[in-house]
């Protein structure tokens, strides 16, 4: 029987995208990228798909949400490993 943390480990969500590859540099800067991207206060300056299609018009921004939550989570993980 698996324990909890092994069961954590093997979820796609709490895995650092620097343990299956990718350099760090890329995953801060999708992140920033990501978080300008959710914070633009035009709604509409840099749209890359238009908020009034049905069904995906929202799917950019979950993919910025995607990315700025693996941004947070290299960066907890990398400060959870330090000390």
């Amino acid at each position: 029987m698996e324990n909890r943390q092994d069961k954590e480990k093997t979820n796609f969500m709490t895995i650092p995208l620097s343990e299956r590859g990718m350099p760090v540099f890329w995953v801060y800067f999708m992140s920033l990228l990501a978080a300008v991207y959710l914070l633009n206060p035009g709604g509409g300056i840099i749209e890359l798909i238009p908020d009034n299609l049905p069904f995906i018009g929202n799917l950019d921004e979950s993919g910025a949400a995607l990315a700025l939550w693996y941004g947070l989570l290299e960066f907890f993980e990398a400060r959870r490993k330090k000390g």
